[in-house]
């Protein structure tokens, strides 16, 4: 991920492309240029045959700095970025700050591609772009530009797995308002992948996560039950009140059909004689439930 921040001080999500990647994005782009540029010059070539070689030359001229200079340009400024290389790639040219490009950043880029690119069959780019931490090459520093991925592949995410049968609805009564996020986040991450680990590494992995439950919530261990299976209960658990609290019906108004009564005609207000304050009972302190119950394998 890059770590660019904008103006609102917010985080860009984004891919930064590689070398391996961008090269293939430029060797496509290089292949159409190049094809285009020798076609219209053998063209070019028929056509100014009558001219003298000082005609001829800057005919040459010309088509090299159009073809190879300004067509890239062109197709970067109106493509926003996306040329035919970089789309098939999957990339794109971006700014800084995660914009579009515009006409100023695809000339700086397309001058000084000339010379990384053209010149020097690309070797100052590869350098550059190994040297720096995004994979920028020369033209991208001086353009205040990243080349960055578009096509991420998306991340699946897995169900956690229902609890046996038999535990269905014997949590309902539990108190869940003291469980941190992250310790949520680490179970439901454990039981996507448990049958992904080893078993005894699970099984330890599960009982320290059980107990760290356990001391959150407050309740003693259940008896006889594993620590995996008290986990996959205690997520359903609160799913089943996410979901009930989520779609809970909400009285808006008065109901249809009902006639309001008449307003309840203000009276005295009572006076009530004011009651001594009487210290309470102090209350012996009531020690909190240790946590444990869930012993790893030996």
């Amino acid at each position: 991920m890059s770590d660019l921040v904008t103006g609102d001080a917010v985080v860009l999500g984004l891919r930064p492309a590689r070398l391996p990647s961008r090269g293939l994005a430029i060797l496509l782009d290089l292949a159409v240029y190049v094809t285009g540029y020798v076609l219209i010059s053998v063209g070019l070539a028929m056509a100014t045959a009558s001219l003298d070689d000082a005609a001829q030359a800057a005919v040459a001229v010309a088509s090299f700095l159009l073809f190879l200079v300004g067509v890239p340009i062109a197709v970067e400024t109106l493509s926003h970025g996306r040329s035919l290389g970089k789309l098939a790639c999957g990339l794109r040219v971006v700014r800084e700050d995660g914009g579009p490009i515009r006409f100023r950043h695809a000339l700086v880029r397309g001058a000084m591609g000339v010379v990384e690119l053209i010149l020097t069959f690309g070797s100052i780019a590869c350098i550059a772009s190994l040297v720096s931490a995004r994979g920028r090459r020369l033209g991208d520093v001086f353009a205040g530009t990243l080349v960055v991925r578009e096509r991420v592949p998306g991340t699946r995410v897995m169900p956690v797995p229902p609890p046996p049968p038999w535990l269905a609805g014997r949590f309902t009564g539990l108190d869940l308002s003291a469980v941190p996020d992250g310790l949520w986040l680490a179970i439901r991450q454990y039981l996507t992948r448990m049958n992904q680990l080893d078993p005894h590494v699970g099984a330890a992995m599960a009982a320290r996560l059980a107990d760290d439950l356990v001391a959150r919530t407050g309740a003693p261990p259940p008896a006889g039950v594993p620590a995996a299976a008290f986990l996959m209960a205690v997520v359903h658990e609160r799913q089943s009140r996410d979901a009930a609290r989520a779609f809970r019906p909400s009285a808006v108004g008065p109901v249809p059909g009902t006639v309001p009564g008449p307003a309840p005609v203000p009276g005295p207000v009572p006076v009530v004689a004011p009651v001594p304050y009487a210290a309470p009972a102090p209350v012996a302190p009531v020690e909190a439930p240790r946590a444990g119950g869930f012993a790893p394998p030996a």
